[in-house]
């Protein structure tokens, strides 16, 4: 089986203020379609597990562990959960699904397109605030005061973050925002990226001056550093859901599903930045 390599679309803000977030969006999923559409060969050789953007860097180390452990490698796919669950719906050869929010895994179970007996919280994250690493000062985030003034003091200065329509992170940064009283000061400065990975490159790539990730994102990249901690409570918690679906080849599928749970995956997590939820 040949590997497949599975690509996200990364948002740049040279033509962002010529790309509306509906035009953001379409490309996104037509780029999951595309990519979906090439996993069908291979669904009868290696399990196929749609996994939030955020857990690359964690997944791929334990992906390799399992290989090591089984001879089988899974083939990983990795997008806004939002866009891996309607891929889902659509046909896509999913096996396993990790959803970076409660909402798209019940998106996927009121479609009856997971196995619900299967349904478990796997992880738990942090929403941070990240600037780029040569800059230094943190920012108060008890109150939204401080991020606004941050934002003006920067001459047409974004706020990079996941899409908040639809993207996990986004949703959670929106609700924060808003919990802080500032999400209508500062919405038109909002820099939404498909995925949550691309609002962290847009800050790494110092085209945004802020940008609002989970924890273990901004521990996955050098060029960036953690400015702030939103407050647990100004946002709803922050979970990761997994299932086994409706049409995976249990076979293979189970044993990745319950490999995930075990004491050293969660610990190989806990070093990546996650929590347990």
């Amino acid at each position: 089986m040949k590997a497949v390599v599975a690509t996200t679309v990364t948002v740049s803000l040279k033509s962002h203020a010529t790309q509306t977030t509906g035009t953001m969006l379409r490309r996104a999923l037509r780029a999951a379609t595309v990519g979906a559409s090439l996993l069908f060969a291979g669904h009868a050789v290696a399990q196929q597990v749609f996994a939030a953007a955020s857990m690359k860097d964690a997944l791929d180390d334990l992906s390799a562990t399992y290989a090591k452990e089984t001879g089988k490698k899974p083939v990983l796919v990795y997008g806004a959960s939002s866009t891996l669950a309607r891929q889902i719906e659509k046909g896509a050869p999913a096996d396993v699904f990790i959803s970076a929010d409660q909402d798209w895994m019940d998106y996927a179970q009121k479609r009856d397109l997971i196995d619900s007996s299967t349904r478990r919280n796997l992880l738990g994250n942090e929403l941070v605030l990240i600037a780029p690493a040569t800059t230094t000062g943190d920012v108060d985030l008890k109150s939204g005061a401080d991020l606004d003034a941050k934002l003006a003091q920067v001459p047409n200065g974004k706020l990079a973050m996941g899409d908040p329509a639809h993207v996990p992170a986004g949703l959670y940064g929106k609700a924060a925002l808003e919990k802080l009283g500032i999400w209508s000061k500062i919405q038109g400065k909002v820099a939404a990226a498909d995925n949550v990975r691309n609002a962290l490159l847009l800050v790494a790539r110092g085209e945004a001056p802020y940008g609002i990730v989970y924890k273990t994102d901004a521990n996955a990249e050098k060029r960036v550093r953690i400015a702030g901690t939103f407050p647990a409570d100004s946002h709803a918690p922050i979970v990761y859901p997994v299932a086994v679906t409706k049409q995976a080849n249990r076979a293979d599928a189970d044993p990745f599903y319950k490999f995930l749970q075990t004491p050293s995956a969660q610990a190989t997590f806990q070093r990546f930045g996650f929590s347990r939820p």
